[in-house]
């Protein structure tokens, strides 16, 4: 909606809302007419000046303009109100849990994590008004990618994408999802150690900088860190996401619950390094994933969405 209390600023393009003409009905210029502002009023009930292509310039009262870059959107329609006639959560095609409960670190008090893909109907993801990257439901705690943006990063090793697809808890699993739970490992090359190791790295250093501030470091974050780092040392040595952490519960509790010093885990983190490190060393994976592959299944799961 035009918020017509808004003081455009000089130099913003405008659409003339009527036709202009001079005080002896002279034709100046017709409705739609492209100006820009020159000069902007005080307030809202006062005109601004406009100068039209040709240099001829006019007053014109707030009412009588619109944004150039609004007009052409409410031509087409606004995308927000055509998706909300659609309901995209109906072509979700996987769905499944992540965090502390497929992780086995769960309480009494723990949310249900819902993440997982949709795959739109391929008229709506045609058309002049797209689809979203994804769909979010903060109060439902869930999260849902579309096809491609699911995908893409994937195969850059996402850390919470590739724990979508190798949660033991999945709740649903459309036929195209089965197929790519089947071959996930597909996804999967050394660069696990890259995107888990630079993420690790960067947030450890700002966990630093809270412990020396004030000595309370997001204890949370620092267990899930750790968590990822076992994570992806599991990953390049067994050729699979590991998303339980059964063996390590205990000790990533004490962290959760900011009952371990900073410096043990600190030197966790040190020596999970070094573990990591010599597990790149050594992996099978492939140095990238199966881009061509992706590319194929991409296109078929399109396909299948072409009613």
């Amino acid at each position: 909606m035009r918020n017509l209390h808004l003081i455009l600023p000089v130099g913003t393009q405008v659409v003339t809302r009527r036709a202009v003409a001079t005080g002896a009905g002279v034709p100046i210029c017709p409705a739609g007419a492209v100006g820009q502002v020159i000069g902007a009023p005080a307030d809202y009930s006062h005109a601004y000046r406009v100068r039209l292509p040709d240099g001829v310039e006019v007053s014109l009262r707030r009412d009588e303009l619109s944004i150039r870059k609004q007009e052409q959107t409410g031509v087409m329609g606004d995308p927000g109100e055509i998706l909300r006639d659609h309901d995209l959560y109906a072509h979700v095609v996987y769905r499944c849990v992540v965090g502390s409960r497929a992780y086995g670190l769960q309480n009494d008090a723990s949310d249900v994590d819902l993440r997982g893909v949709y795959l739109p109907p391929a008229e709506l993801h045609w058309s002049l008004y797209g689809v979203p990257e994804q769909l979010e439901n903060p109060a439902a705690e869930e999260c849902y990618w579309e096809m491609q943006k699911f995908l893409g990063l994937a195969l850059k090793a996402n850390p919470n994408i590739l724990e979508c697809l190798y949660t033991p808890l999945v709740q649903h699993a459309a036929p195209v999802m089965q197929e790519l739970l089947a071959e996930r490992h597909r996804v999967l090359s050394r660069m696990v150690y890259q995107t888990f190791t630079g993420y690790v790295l960067s947030q450890f250093k700002r966990l630093e900088a809270d412990f020396r501030a004030s000595g309370a470091p997001r204890w949370k974050h620092a267990m899930h860190l750790i968590r990822l780092l076992l994570a992806g040392i599991a990953t390049l040595r067994e050729g699979h996401v590991p998303v339980r952490v059964d063996e390590h519960r205990d000790r990533l509790l004490r962290i959760k619950a900011g009952d371990a010093a900073w410096d043990e885990v600190n030197a966790w983190r040190l020596a999970l390094h070094r573990e990591f490190d010599a597990a790149y060393a050594s992996t099978g994976l492939p140095e990238r994933p199966d881009y061509e592959w992706a590319n194929d299944f991409l296109v078929r799961a399109r396909r299948s969405a072409v009613q």
